[in-house]
């Protein structure tokens, strides 16, 4: 059995040296994959090239990327290869929302060089929405059980689930996992007609995951 798990901060380039990316560690990905092992699965690990936590779990195969493109291609060269063995997707990696389209001086001009210079007293950065690779996911991998992640900053608990509930709904996954500031410490995983669930740790949270993908495809063999 496969599974495929995206985990890390994408970033997004602004020239050459330049990058704007998300804050993520990727450790949830290194715990997952580990969790998936023991559940008798062979993880593929596709970690952004900026995640702190590089552990790679024995029996995980691991492909590193950086931008939102990066990961969208990988995913879908094992759409086309191996979708049939894949039973579980696990989107957790933080993409950016957006990407640099343009870089302006000062003065309003185009900026193009593979480095800006560092001296300049004022940029403006031009930025347009990212494509969600998120909703793509299950005309990619139709047979998998897919759950999202979902972080939240600001509002109240409630709020944060009507978002991540939302998120559930248009995305077409089996199940998300909310968590951040909002939400208050540990994680939620949420799904359709479902009361949440808690759980206080990233492990335990992995351990939940990996029986719940082994329980599906099980089911669906």
């Amino acid at each position: 059995m496969l599974a495929v798990i995206t985990t890390g901060p994408s970033s997004a380039p602004i020239d050459g040296v330049r990058r704007m990316t998300n804050f993520a560690t990727g450790e949830i990905g290194a715990l997952l994959a580990a969790a998936l092992v023991t559940r008798g699965f062979r993880p593929i690990l596709l970690r952004a090239h900026g995640a702190t936590h590089t552990e790679v779990p024995s029996g995980a195969l691991l492909h590193e990327f950086i931008t939102n493109q990066d990961l969208a291609v990988a995913l879908q060269d094992l759409a086309e290869t191996r979708a049939a063995g894949i039973r579980a997707i696990f989107h957790a990696a933080a993409l950016t929302d957006y990407a640099v389209t343009a870089v302006q001086g000062p003065d309003g001009s185009l900026l193009d060089s593979p480095k800006i210079p560092g001296n300049l007293p004022r940029l403006h950065l031009l930025l347009e929405p990212s494509a969600k690779i998120l909703p793509l996911l299950r005309g990619w991998f139709p047979q998998a059980w897919i759950v999202g992640w979902k972080y939240e900053l600001s509002g109240s608990r409630e709020d944060a689930a009507g978002l991540a509930r939302a998120q559930l709904k248009q995305s077409h996954c089996d199940a998300t996992v909310l968590n951040g500031a909002a939400y208050g410490p540990g994680f939620a995983l949420l799904e359709e007609n479902q009361p949440p669930s808690h759980y206080p740790t990233k492990r335990e949270l992995a351990q939940i995951l990996a029986s719940r993908a082994e329980a599906f495809a099980k089911s669906h063999e």
